[in-house]
């Protein structure tokens, strides 16, 4: 069943294990997609945290509360029926990623995003097996189709719900490399998230900060991470 409009009813909810995978019952009662679609999970840790979700409604369901829910309701509705366009539109970030624009000036905004983005793009080119072409300005900067073809290959070996996960780490922050970054270790999270808002930071430091804005980039920041934390659990 599908529950995200309704109030609360249940007593608790528990994880069962269900077709081969892990699911979660709100008293005996098995939780579905919104789509109707039966809401199998790859790991208990996943299916535990979507428990917690549930359980910790008060009233009125709020799926804004259910980040974990949320994850996984996408992996199955909207990345599984059309994965293969999936892969090819994240893929596609890698011709346009955001590490690959870089400012004309001034020479500190320059120097800043040369020491922060470069190493990251050392690793990617020891990674992916060739370099990133890098420009100024918002024209476009093409790249090597051999680099594309790997960066392809590289998101399509995801399941649907790391692509999921990994779907809301590239919207976010505008960048594939610092996306894989995150989902091979190479940085974590919060290092990524600090990287791809290097050029809003500066701003920041030289005109000062403004509260609707910091209020938009903290809702930001919570929806990344959580999007690094649901491709984990999925991988446990």
């Amino acid at each position: 069943m599908s529950l995200l409009k309704q109030k609360r009813f249940w007593k608790a909810a528990a994880v069962v294990e269900r077709d081969g995978g892990f699911g979660v019952a709100l008293d005996a009662r098995a939780v579905n997609t919104p789509n109707k679609t039966p809401l199998i999970l790859p790991t208990r840790i996943m299916a535990e945290a979507i428990a917690v979700e549930w359980d910790a409604q008060v009233d009125k369901i709020d799926p804004l509360t259910m980040p974990v829910t949320r994850g996984a309701n996408s992996a199955i509705d909207k990345v599984a029926p059309q994965q293969a366009e999936v892969v090819a539109d994240l893929a596609n970030y890698g011709d346009s990623d955001l590490l690959c624009y870089r400012a004309a000036g001034p020479v500190e905004l320059v120097t800043r995003q040369a020491e922060k983005w470069d190493p990251v793009l050392d690793w990617a080119e020891g990674t992916f097996g060739t370099r990133l072409n890098v420009g100024e300005g918002v024209m476009h900067v093409p790249q090597d189709a051999a680099l594309l073809a790997n960066l392809h290959a590289e998101v399509a070996a995801f399941d649907n719900f790391a692509l999921a996960g990994v779907h809301d780490l590239i919207a976010i922050s505008g960048s594939l490399v610092l996306a894989l970054a995150v989902t091979r270790d190479y940085l974590n999270p919060q290092e990524a998230w600090l990287l791809s808002r290097l050029d809003e930071h500066w701003q920041i430091e030289q005109w000062g900060d403004d509260e609707e804005a910091s209020a938009h980039e903290a809702l930001k920041r919570t929806a990344f991470l959580n999007a690094a934390r649901f491709i984990e659990m999925s991988r446990t």
